[in-house]
């Protein structure tokens, strides 16, 4: 697998890179625009977590090929949520043949991406948080501006029959209505999406925290399900945007909680 980035810590980085990094064997991540999406190969099948932007779909692609696989081999797109930055793929992955799994809140999304109401308005945050301006650029330089929606959605909820193996659906309800983490304890990995992340693109800032209000529906309810991202356990946080936090679920909520919402 090819690596276009070093390891430097996310807390030392401020440029926003792309590229294809292998998080641990059968998990790679897939950075674009600060945003991400992961390739999980589970018993030979792969899937996706989430779906990146638009133009993640080279990436995406270029990761298939090294891991020896492509699109028709793909048999799921789980999304921890449908806000369009992780949506980016998700039409081409599903006429492809892969099943698109989504929480039921957040079907309407999936479908017309653009039409959900943040939890304040986005336009000024540029301006308070000029840290942003240049994720925010990069983003739609990606395609933020044009992502397609998806018709045929699964019902993504905690003890959802026909996931692929090992995958455990955790409801974190408050960026979206029906945001879900998804566990694998065998990996003793969470991806968050953006319940928790360590890159906030509406304020540039870094280390574990939830999405500013710009970005976030409900952001008490935001906060209420750090509790239960601690609660699984992982070693590794594997999030939306930003770099991986490797010290552990609870103390990525327990730092996420104390940075406080923008």
């Amino acid at each position: 697998m090819s690596r276009r980035r070093t390891g430097t810590p996310f807390e030392e980085r401020a440029e926003d890179l792309m590229g294809i990094t292998q998080v641990r064997d059968g998990i790679v991540r897939i950075e674009q625009a600060g945003t991400n999406c992961y390739l999980v190969t589970s018993a030979g099948a792969p899937y996706f977590v989430d779906a990146g932007l638009p133009r993640t779909r080279e990436l995406a692609e270029q990761a298939l090929r090294e891991s020896g696989h492509d699109w028709g081999d793909v048999t799921d797109v789980l999304l921890t949520h449908a806000h369009f930055d992780h949506l980016g793929f998700a039409a081409h992955a599903s006429r492809a043949g892969a099943r698109i799994w989504a929480h039921p809140g957040d079907h309407r999304i999936a479908r017309r991406p653009y039409r959900y109401q943040p939890g304040r308005p986005r336009l000024l945050y540029p301006l308070r948080h000029p840290a942003s301006v240049l994720v925010l650029a990069r983003m739609v330089a990606a395609g933020a501006l044009k992502v397609e929606g998806v018709a045929q959605i699964e019902n993504l909820h905690p003890g959802a029959d026909g996931l692929p193996a090992g995958v455990e659906v955790v409801a974190t309800p408050g960026h979206t209505d029906g945001h879900c983490v998804l566990l694998l304890p065998d990996s003793d990995v969470v991806f968050t999406g953006d319940a928790l992340v360590t890159l906030d693109p509406y304020t540039g800032r870094t280390g574990p925290r939830i999405v500013a209000r710009a970005g976030t529906k409900d952001a008490r309810g935001a906060l209420r399900s750090l509790d239960a991202i601690a609660a699984t356990g992982a070693g590794t946080v594997l999030p939306g945007h930003g770099e991986p936090f490797r010290r552990g679920a609870a103390a990525a909520a327990e730092s996420a909680a104390g940075a406080g919402v923008a």
